[in-house]
Order: C-alpha cells, then sequence, then structure tokens
C-alpha cells in the first residue's frame, strides 16, 4: 500500500493539530479515580517544548535517546519529541535487568533517556550508564533528572512544522529475545507509516475510534497497532493505570478497537468463569429469551460492548476461547508479525476466520514458503537491518529482502497461513523423529487452568509439557482433592490431544508447575513467550526422573 507524504508521522501530527485542536487525543489516569485529558492542541504544545529542549541540548542529528516507562500519555509524546527534534527513539521495556539496561543503552549509544513510572524503578536506573542525561516523566519516583513538567514549563515551544524524510531512521526497538542479547531493529518513517495505515485502511479506521494502550508500548504491537495506527486516524486513546485497575479502566474506554494475546483473552473468559460459573451460563445462554441479554451484560461487563474489531496476536488462540468469544458476538481475528516487520504481515479478516490460521497477508504483504516450509514475507514495513549487525541483517534479509521468519508454516486454498512451529524449536526424540512443540502447547493452551506451557523431550522416548497454572488463587491446588480433580482433568485432555497428533508427537505425560514464570525470573519475555531454553535449564536435571515415574500427570 503506497504512502504519501501526509502519511508521515510528523505530517499527520502538524494535521490533527490544525484540524483537530479542542478534539481530545489522550486520557491518562492519575490515580484515585482521576484522569487527565490531552486535546491535539495540549499534546502538541507539550510535545513541542520537549522537542525544543532536546534541541538545545546540542545532540547530533539522528541522535539515540531512549524511554524507559510503563505506558502513558507522556511515553507518546517523548517520542515525538525525539522525531520532532531530529532524533531516533530507543524505547525499553519497564521489566528489564539492570544489566540488560546497561546493555541496550551502550550498544545503541543513547545519549538521553526518559524515566517514568516502573515497577523496579531503582534496580533499572541503576544500569543507566553515568554519561546519559535523565528527563523524568510525570509518574517517575523522584530521582536524578530533570522533571518533564519543569522543562515544559521553561521552554518556549518548537516553532513551524519540521518534516524528516520518508528513509530516515525513526526507531531502534530492541526485541525481547528469547536466546542471547536483544538485536535493535532500526525502522524509517516509511515503515511506520505504512503499518499504521494499512491496518487504518483495511479496517476502514474512523475519527471516533477509541484505541487502549496497555500492552508495553517498547514493544511493536501497541507502537504499530494503537500508537501509529491511532495517529493515521486521528483517533482517541485510553492509558490504564494498573494491572488492578485494568478491567475499570477498559469499562471506561468503552473501546471500538481493541487487541490482546491469547493469555489475556482467556484470563478475562476466566474472570467471568469466577463470576459466573461456565455450566450455569451454558444454560443461560440455551434459553432462546435470555441469550441475547446475557451476552450482552458479558460483554459490556468486560468493558467489549462497543468493540467493532477484536484482534489476537503472538502466539496462537486456542479454538475453544475463539468459540466462546465468537458465541458472544465478538469474533476475534488472529494477527502475526515480528518486530522485523513493525507487526506488518498476516492479519485473518471479518467473516473468513478459519481456526488456526493467522489469516491472509495484509495488502502490499506477500508471502512464500522456503523448501524447509519456512514462512518468508516481503513487506513495505521491513527492517532496513539490525542495528550494528550486518552479518545478522544479511541472515534475516537474505539478498532479495525477503524476511526469513524461523517460522514453519502451511498455506490454504484461499491463501491464509498457519504456523505449525519454529525451525529452531524442533527436537528430536531417542526414536529419531523429530517434534515441533508450538502445535502441541496450543492444543494444552485451551485448557482452562493452563496459563501457560512448554513441551520438551529432546531425547526421550516421547515428549512431555511443563504446564503452569494460573497466578491467582494458585494455592486452591495444594488441598489433595482439588489436586486430583485437575490432575484427572488434565489427564483427559492430554488423551484428547493424543488422538488427534501423530504417534510420534503423543505427550507422555505432563508435569503442572506451580511456581510462575515471570519476566524477573527469565523464564518469559516482556511480551509473554517463553523462555525455552531457560525453562530447559531450569528443569532439566529432573526430565528423565519424571519419565521414569511413569505417570500421566505429575506435581512439580
Amino acid at each position: 500500500m503506497p504512502i504519501v507524504a501526509a502519511d508521515l508521522p510528523l505530517q499527520r501530527l502538524w494535521q490533527w493539530e490544525r484540524e483537530r485542536a479542542d478534539r481530545i487525543y489522550l486520557t491518562q489516569p492519575l490515580g484515585e479515580g482521576r484522569s487527565r485529558d490531552f486535546t491535539w492542541k495540549q499534546a502538541m504544545d507539550e510535545a513541542r517544548r520537549m522537542a525544543a529542549h532536546l534541541q538545545s541540548l546540542g545532540l547530533k542529528p539522528g541522535a539515540r535517546i531512549a524511554i524507559m516507562a510503563k505506558n502513558s500519555a507522556w511515553w507518546y509524546l517523548a517520542d515525538y519529541a525525539i522525531l520532532m527534534a531530529g532524533h531516533v527513539s530507543v524505547p525499553l521495556y519497564a521489566s528489564l535487568t539492570a544489566d540488560t539496561v546497561r546493555a541496550i543503552l551502550e550498544h545503541s549509544e543513547a545519549r538521553v533517556c526518559f524515566v517514568g513510572k516502573l515497577d523496579h524503578a531503582d534496580e533499572m536506573e541503576a544500569g543507566l550508564p553515568a554519561a546519559v542525561t535523565r528527563i523524568r516523566l510525570p509518574q517517575a519516583t523522584p530521582g536524578e533528572g530533570v522533571p518533564w513538567d519543569d522543562i515544559v514549563a521553561n521552554t518556549a515551544p518548537l516553532a513551524g512544522t519540521p518534516t524528516r524524510p520518508a528513509d530516515d531512521l525513526a526507531t531502534i526497538i530492541y526485541t525481547s529475545g528469547t536466546t542471547g542479547m536483544s538485536k535493535g531493529v532500526m525502522h524509517t518513517f516509511a515503515a511506520v507509516a505504512v503499518a499504521g495505515k494499512t491496518v487504518a485502511d483495511t479496517f476502514g479506521m474512523r475519527a471516533d475510534d477509541r484505541f487502549m494502550s496497555y500492552l508495553p508500548t517498547a514493544h511493536v504491537a501497541d507502537r504499530w497497532g494503537t500508537q501509529y495506527t491511532a495517529l493515521q486516524g486521528g483517533c482517541r486513546v485510553f492509558f490504564i493505570e494498573s494491572i488492578e485497575t485494568f478491567l475499570r479502566d477498559v469499562a471506561a474506554a468503552r473501546p471500538t478497537i481493541f487487541a490482546a494475546v491469547p493469555r489475556l483473552w482467556a484470563k478475562f473468559q476466566q474472570g467471568v468463569f469466577a463470576r459466573l460459573p461456565k455450566q450455569k451460563l451454558d444454560r443461560l445462554l440455551r434459553i432462546p429469551l435470555l441469550n441475547r441479554w446475557v451476552k450482552r451484560k458479558i460483554l459490556k461487563q468486560l468493558g467489549f460492548d462497543q468493540v467493532r474489531i477484536a484482534l489476537s496476536g503472538g502466539a496462537p488462540l486456542p479454538p475453544e476461547v475463539y468459540g466462546w468469544y465468537r458465541g458472544l458476538g465478538l469474533e476475534l481475528l488472529e494477527l502475526y508479525g515480528m518486530t522485523e516487520n513493525f507487526g506488518l504481515s498476516h492479519s485473518a479478516r471479518v467473516g473468513e476466520v478459519r481456526i488456526g490460521y493467522v489469516g491472509q497477508p495484509w495488502p502490499g504483504v506477500a508471502h512464500r514458503l522456503s523448501s524447509e516450509g519456512e514462512v518468508q514475507v516481503q513487506t513495505p514495513a521491513a527492517t532496513i537491518g539490525y542495528y550494528k549487525a550486518p552479518d545478522l541483517t544479511r541472515e534475516l534479509l537474505g539478498d532479495d529482502g525477503w524476511i526469513r521468519t524461523g517460522d514453519l508454516g502451511e498455506v490454504d486454498e484461499r491463501n491464509r497461513l498457519r504456523i505449525v512451529g519454529r525451525i529452531k524449536e524442533q527436537f528430536k526424540t531417542s526414536k529419531g523423529k523429530y517434534v515441533s512443540p508450538a502445535p502441541i502447547e496450543n492444543l494444552l493452551s485451551a485448557h482452562p487452568f493452563v496459563e501457560a506451557t512448554c513441551v520438551c523431550g529432546a531425547g526421550l522416548s516421547q515428549p512431555f509439557a511443563l504446564v503452569m497454572l494460573p497466578g491467582v488463587g494458585a494455592t486452591r491446588w495444594d488441598e489433595a482433592g482439588e489436586r486430583e480433580s485437575l490432575s484427572r482433568s488434565l489427564a483427559e485432555h492430554v488423551d484428547a490431544i493424543n488422538a488427534r497428533i501423530a504417534k510420534h508427537e503423543q505427550l507422555g505425560f505432563v508435569v503442572v508447575v506451580v511456581e510462575q514464570w515471570t519476566v524477573d525470573n527469565n523464564l518469559i519475555t516482556p511480551s509473554m513467550k517463553i523462555k525455552r531454553a531457560s525453562i530447559e535449564k531450569r528443569y532439566g536435571e529432573r526430565f528423565a526422573g519424571w519419565a521414569e515415574q511413569n505417570r500421566k500427570v505429575i506435581w512439580a
């Protein structure tokens, strides 16, 4: 999908500042039920003042400026200020260790860092090199650096409507990485613009659409699916106060466009079942006179009663979860993309969903399968490469610019793509048979009490699965009756899965892990993907012993 100069981010900002000056753009919770609305005029005034301050620092054009904070209105404004001032934004996840913070800032050669609200502020700030200038966003804990509000109050706004060429570098996004050092993915103004515009045009974005920003802004999902898509349409964006206030914040926003990872869609569903048991809900939905009222009530309680486009990405969506939401009248559309293509790869379309498939290429995107079955994508939002890593860039883009995704795929007769695993994640059993864990993990995740799972078994006669339980209420499984009930349910679930897959892939047993896999213990990434190598290292010494127990369900 071709773009013109007017589609580029800075041009869009100037357009909405001029045409929609008094319309609300950003809504930021402040705690205790209070919030602050930013009109386009107010948002742009603060961004202009911060851009002028950045220019006063005497940095060379294209300097790297980091943003280390949870999602907020000021995160977006800091990003825009960086672009207006002629520099490059480097977002950092709000849950990194000090060592990772230091490694990214040193690798990117960041000169300035915006520091905002963080859960472990002292630890993360300990990773900031001494030479990096700090600017403290509102809601940041007190510390070194000049407060945002002080700069805004004492700096005249940047004048005029400066623009940047389409091929200028706009941002370097460091991948969350399931293994090794994060890679710095470079994206231009053109890539950022075409990704957002394609979504806006394909889904018919409207000026009154409302978005929620809560997925990590350092990840491409929010940058693409919320920030820059909403920017194309001049739409309103709501932020959340915290995880604890999430449902309240969503209910207040009543989003019309909403995206989540499968793990969250499942959590929303479990929250409904906690208030109204599934069996009772199923009975109510079978009553013709109550059916429609119950569906509307559930969607309104979730805050989804005005959602017209519901999206799911980041991992396969269990068919049972999809079917449940569709039964309520909410058709979830799966997305597939990666940091390297700014998310612009594949999406299901309304009325064309096929369970287990991530949909067709977006307009302007093409795909192909290599002789090994690897999905390769040609997209106008492709990265120009990994920062300071020419060898990795050649490995990613080859000689023809097609992104090598590392995913194994299949394509149906309507050009819809199905992801069947990762090339590098396949392992071989002692019988010499290869197993792709991802499809089996997808089937396991359909169980209501499977929060996350990791299929292992290299060198064993049969694969097995580690299964993590939901964190909330995990202590209930300490009771013998509860454990026995869940064990029976999991055993039945595994039997049903084994009946659907090849004999060499069938699970010999499952291990139930009450311990939570978190970013802090290095078992999942900030974007909620399991770190397979870390999980196998943590439990690997016990694999052989578990296999010898000859039990279908084992509690670790």
